[in-house]
This record gives C-alpha cells, structure tokens and sequence, in this order.
C-alpha cells in the first residue's frame, strides 16, 4: 500500500494523475523541468519539485534526477504517464531496487514487450494469430529467403522501438537491400539495436487496439476495442470507441485474442494489444503497450471506467473487485489529438506563447489539457495542446459534437491541427467509417 505518488511527467497526463490520486485521498508529488514551472496543474499537487533544465534528456528522461525527486519528497510509488520512462525497463529495475512500487507492469514483462521479437513469440505460443515473419538474423534463413518465402509486399521493422521508426515497407526485391540498410541505421540512431525482423504486410489495413486491465490477482478484463486507423506517419490523430463497422465475432475475438496474450506474457496494470485488420476481418497482434495510452479517455468515455485510478488501485496490491460482466460499453465517444502544428509548413511544430479565445463544452464533451492564456509552447517537447473527446448515444451523434467542439476549440498564438480535425470528421468516408491507415494519404494527399 501506498499514499505518496511521484507524477514522472508533465502536461495533460501529469494533470490526470494529480486528480487520480486526489479522487484516492492520495498525495501527489509533481515533478517539473524550468521551462514548466508556471504549469497550472502544480498548485494542484500536494508537492512540487523542479528536477532540471527544459531538455527533457535533462529533466523528464533524467531516470537519476527522478529518483532523487521521490526520495526528496519521500514518495512510496512513481507513476510514468506515457513517453519519457514510461516503457523503460531498466528505469522500472531502478525503482524496484530503491524500494519504489512503479505505476505499471513489471520490469521482466516490460523487458519482453520492448522485444517485438519476443513478445511475437510468446504470444503465437499463446494461439493469438501473427503475421509471417521472423528476425533477421545472418545466421539463419536470409532476407531475400524470408520475403520469398511469406511474399510481398513485407514490413522491414526494429526488433526494438515503435511509431514507425525503423520500419520500411517493401513491394519487391530491388527495394529489400536499401530498405533494411535504411530500417537498420534508424534503428540503430533511435534504441540503440539495429536488430530486425520481417513479417508479411497488409494492405490498407485497419489499426484496432484493445484496452485491458489486470491486477495482481488473476482477474484480467477487456474495456472493448478502439479504432486508431486515422494516421499521420504511424502517429495517430483520431481515435474512436467501439470500432465501427466491425462484426460482432470479430469484436468478440480480438477481445480474446487480447486477453490470451495479456496472459502470455503475465501482464498486470493498464495495457494495450494492438492488432491490424484485414478487409476480410482477419487481425494479427502486432505488438501490446505497456502503458497508459493518450487515447484512454475514449475507452473511459464508453465504460465509466477511470483507467489512471484503476492503475494506482492495481498498483496498491489492490485486487480489481469486479469482472468482464461489469463492463458494459455505453453509446460512442471519438477523441482528437489538437496539436500545436502548422499544416501549411508540413506539420511543422508551431512555437509561440498560447491565448486562450474559447474552449468548447457541454454535454458529452471533454478536454484533456494543460493549457492556459501565457503557455509558452516549445521545441523541447511534443507538441500536443489537447485531447478533445465527445460521447455519444450513438457514432453519429458523438461525430456531430466533435465537429462543433473542434470550431469552439479556439486559441491563438500558435498554429493549431484543429481546422485539419474538421476536415477529417466532416469527410464522407469518415461519416461512413471508410477507414484505413491510408484514410489520410488518399482523402488528404
């Protein structure tokens, strides 16, 4: 048991897990880097502790000045949020070995997910369906071998790492040798392995996720599925919850196929399986998240369920005290991703001091932000101003909110991706829930 949190994050997520621990009668020990000291949210914390300059190698990433935080202010237990140290094992190592429960699965199973490899292998030993493929390793089966072998076109992807880094897709054979050279060196720059390995590629897939929950206990339970397709360069800018236009024994089936490679891998806390979807309804696992998602609040939105407060319930020894018939899903929620982003220069990020004109509200609305009048948005972190959700008895209904949401979303001082966002909830296919992971590149090229 514990009652003193250190929050290893910042922004909007750092803001969730301060109200989490206060809705717990737990105190909240945030931490901040000097470019974030006039964050709103740290009056909000029990404790405020400045950890180091605004490079985030320096302040949030900084695993020693951390650690120093929660010993300073006499912390029992870390919660990461997402980024920074969030899917680090040797971090999570740290904590244990200094006696701090870390908010999150253990280092062992975090160590095995961060292995895409691994984490394939353990899950096919568990009956979920993969893609073929395997590493790509000198001493076994060649590159030219494999691709032949389970046919083109084939992904090239990083045995370690995610959002697309190290990952090149390949129509043919005069495309392989560049493409894993390229896939190696970008591996190499972004974790440290150059590791590979091969799996089949599917054409205009769907990205559905299922998000789970597992305490320390046994109990293991789903909170549906959500659909990520909508994709800029592997990164997500709409999500939706439940899936649209999926049938009900594929739903029911990912959700076991989620549950089957939570158990594979002895998963406990808030985790995500990710799959793609073929258009005939075929899923393959492609790897699963061990961690909060930034898209948790569409899976909140439907169920009722507040995840960060179920993590630090789990993470207390806590058992979950209900089971999957508890869960029910309630109508439709959508959540986009307002960036502080320039669309006319390439979606580059956009710096500049933050006025606050309007934010919408009302029912079935919810913004996730940290945003205040004077916020200065910097180079130094990503560039995510917001995460606006609205829910909905039905799909309909929460797209028609968000499209009045997005135009009461008003801010200056910085380009925003908000004006995007309308585009894409107001497009027919996305009306009709034509989407892939290529919607954007083929609607918006």
């Amino acid at each position: 048991m514990f009652h003193r949190v250190l929050v290893a994050n910042r922004g909007e997520i750092a803001l969730r897990i301060i109200e989490a621990c206060r809705e717990l009668s737990m105190e909240a020990i945030a931490v901040y880097s000097e470019a974030d000291r006039e964050m709103p949210y740290l009056r909000l914390a029990h404790q405020s502790i400045c950890i180091g300059p605004a490079s985030a190698a320096r302040s949030y990433a900084n695993e020693a000045a951390v650690l120093s935080a929660a010993k300073m202010a006499g912390a029992q237990a870390i919660h990461p949020g997402y980024g920074f140290l969030s899917e680090n094992p040797e971090f999570v190592e740290l904590c244990e070995q200094h006696g701090y429960v870390f908010v999150g699965p253990s280092q062992q199973t975090m160590k095995l997910l961060g292995d895409k490899a691994a984490a394939r292998t353990a899950v096919i030993a568990a009956g979920v369906p993969v893609l073929p493929g395997g590493l790509l390793e000198e001493e076994r089966e060649s590159a030219e071998d494999m691709a032949d072998r389970i046919g083109y076109p084939v992904l090239v992807k990083a045995v370690f790492g995610g959002g697309g880094r190290g990952m090149r897709w390949v129509d043919n054979p005069s495309e392989l040798p560049p493409a894993i050279a390229a896939a190696r060196s970008e591996a190499k720059a972004a974790t440290g392995s150059a590791r590979l390995y091969m799996e089949k590629a599917v054409r205009d897939p769907r990205h559905v996720e299922v998000q789970i929950l597992a305490d320390h206990h046994g109990t293991i339970i789903h909170l549906g599925e959500r659909e990520c397709s909508v994709q800029r360069r592997h990164q997500k800018l709409i999500e939706e919850s439940p899936a649209p236009r999926l049938s009900e024994t594929t739903r029911c089936a990912l959700h076991e196929a989620a549950l089957a490679a939570s158990r594979a891998v002895d998963y406990a806390n808030a985790g995500t399986v990710e799959f793609v979807l073929a258009d005939d309804e075929r899923f393959y696992f492609i790897e699963m998240n061990a961690r909060i998602q930034v898209e948790h609040p569409v899976s909140e939105a439907v169920t009722g369920i507040q995840l960060v407060k179920e993590q630090l319930r789990i993470a207390t020894g806590a058992p979950l005290g209900y089971g999957q018939e508890a869960v029910q899903v309630r109508g439709h929620a959508i959540e986009c991703r307002i960036n502080a982003e320039d669309p006319q220069r390439g979606f580059m990020p956009s710096s500049g001091t933050v006025t606050l004109e309007e934010l919408p509200g009302g029912p079935g609305v919810r913004v996730d932000s940290h945003l205040y009048s004077g916020l200065r948005m910097t180079p130094h972190y990503d560039s995510l101003l917001a995460k606006l959700v609205t829910h909905g008895r039905d799909r309909e209904e929460a797209r028609i909110r968000m499209y009045t949401a997005l135009q009461r979303f008003r801010v200056s001082g910085v380009a925003t991706t908000c004006a995007v966002a309308q585009r894409i909830i107001s497009d027919p296919d996305f009306r009709d829930a034509r989407i892939t992971t290529s919607f954007l590149a083929k609607r918006f090229p």
